[in-house]
């Protein structure tokens, strides 16, 4: 009945539905400025929305979902972050860290029990990768498996999981582990049930997350025996399984930024218009007026990610190689994120800084986004990385001829010609990486966003987005090509002012 009820219901009429139940939950249930600044969600606020099947968007339709289509995930994540962003990131890591690559490689036994439970049951799920000693370096995670009677027994410690705790189901990366007590060099997943017998995982520590306060974060020892249907499959190796699935998480993390940057926009909006200060409106003031021209080319850049994604990152398609525009996503939405946030709070003066403001509270709970599944510093120096590899074999020198032949930058070309007019030093320094990646991935967006603008989206916000995105790169570029700065160890020395005065 609840399956027929979910597949009947049209996604308008659906996320309709969904965005009434966040009211509900958020406005009369309980009040959203208090929760957020305790641990958890509280317990008739969850039920109420989980109640709607949020997650059925990220079910195949042969177990009673919705189909996996990636505008209805999008689309739903927008909606939460608009709200919420703790809500949106725990349906985040349920959809692309859980479900998906489970409806993507689970083997059909137990896609049947996991999803009727996700269904009928409003369960939960989330992806252990990261370890204490090993946080970005995944490969070499000393969790194990090994075979034991009719499955496989898998021992280690995770730390920093979404959901810690909370979720019902969890992904869980290991290697396996020969006869010698050696580590082989590739990754497997499992699927762990913490209702079986024997595959629960204990929580040693809660860590004090200063942001995201409702998603409890923790440390895990593994200690679990799974049975063969629990492993997933991949096409090729585990490794290629893993930048699947996490490179269509970046892809996706667009429908988080864009429900939060919107809300940003229309506080700021709304704010600038109600304030007065010597009998004019705030947005009167051109500084004003620049700031908020800003948060609208975050937004239209946002959604110009969202579009694409939804083209893109089904799970039909193998993303693994697709690096770059991954890392390109991810990276500069959260940025905008971030941005966003210390914008509005900026303009809202005090008030900004009470608790209760859903951008002063955005500083905290975005600033982990920047983080998370690749620092952003790391991400903008693989894309520089993976673009100066291209370049090389391409025999390339000067990266103005390579944007028009690439096709991530091929239609923004004639914007950015002139800024990466320069050869190419491709033993450049990291911090001169960070600089060029950040300088690309406003390439690549921008390209997205000429898409968006084919479209039929708004033209005056897709052309002062395009000459925000200029700006930024050519910044960014000129700063690329300043001096390196040094590192001084002995700086404590002939440094005091005091003794000089």
């Amino acid at each position: 009945m609840q399956s027929t009820l979910i597949q009947n219901t049209t996604y308008s009429d659906f996320l309709d539905n969904f965005k009434k139940s966040l009211n509900r939950a958020f406005y009369e249930i309980d009040d959203i400025s208090k929760f957020t600044q305790q641990r958890g969600f509280p317990d008739p606020v969850l039920k109420e929305i989980m109640n709607q099947s949020p997650l059925s968007v990220a079910i195949p339709t042969e177990y009673g979902g919705r189909g996996v289509k990636v505008k209805e995930c999008l689309g739903l994540l927008e909606a939460a972050s608009y709200e919420s962003l703790a809500l949106s990131l725990t349906f985040g890591i349920n959809i692309a860290l859980f479900l998906e690559p489970v409806a993507k490689y689970g083997q059909d036994s137990m896609k049947e029990k996991v999803f009727q439970r996700f269904i009928n049951q409003q369960n939960m799920g989330g992806l252990m990768i990261t370890e204490p000693d090993f946080g970005s370096d995944a490969l070499n995670m000393q969790t194990s498996c090994e075979p034991e009677g009719d499955g496989f027994r898998i021992k280690g410690t995770k730390h920093w999981q979404g959901l810690t705790g909370m979720a019902d189901y969890w992904l869980m990366t290991c290697r396996s582990k020969n006869e010698q007590g050696e580590l082989g060099r590739d990754l497997d997943f499992f699927i762990t049930d913490e209702q079986a017998k024997g595959q629960d995982i204990k929580v040693t520590e809660y860590f004090n997350n200063i942001g995201l306060y409702p998603i409890p974060y923790g440390r895990n020892e593994v200690d679990v025996l799974v049975p063969q249907e629990n492993k997933l499959i991949p096409e090729s190796t585990g490794l290629k399984l893993m930048m699947d699935l996490l490179h269509r998480s970046r892809l996706q993390f667009p429908g988080m930024a864009i429900g939060f940057v919107k809300r940003m926009l229309d506080e700021a909006v709304e704010h600038c218009n109600k304030r007065f200060v010597s009998g004019k409106p705030l947005i009167a003031l051109d500084q004003v007026k620049f700031r908020i021209s800003q948060l609208q080319s975050a937004f239209t850049v946002a959604s110009s990610l969202c579009f694409r994604s939804s083209k893109m990152s089904g799970i039909e398609e193998n993303v693994a190689g697709a690096g770059i525009e991954a890392n390109c996503m991810k990276a500069y939405a959260t940025d905008l994120m971030q941005r966003s946030a210390q914008t509005v709070t900026q303009l809202k003066g005090a008030n900004g800084y009470k608790m209760e403001s859903y951008a002063g509270r955005g500083i905290m709970d975005s600033r982990p986004f920047q983080v998370f599944e690749g620092s952003n510093e790391m991400l903008y120096t693989q894309i520089s990385e993976m673009v100066l590899k291209i370049v090389g074999r391409k025999k390339f020198t000067n990266l103005a001829d390579f944007i028009p032949q690439y096709k991530l930058t091929e239609n923004v070309a004639s914007y950015f010609k002139s800024i990466f007019n320069f050869n190419i030093d491709f033993d450049m320094p990291q911090r001169k990486l960070v600089d060029l990646g950040k300088a690309l991935s406003r390439v690549v967006c921008a390209n997205h966003v000429i898409e968006l603008g084919k479209s039929g989206f708004k033209s005056d916000l897709i052309e002062s987005c395009l000459t925000n995105l200029v700006n930024e790169a050519n910044a960014l570029i000129s700063n690329m090509h300043n001096p390196s700065t040094i590192v001084d160890d002995s700086y404590n020395e002939n440094s005091s002012w005091l003794s000089l005065v």
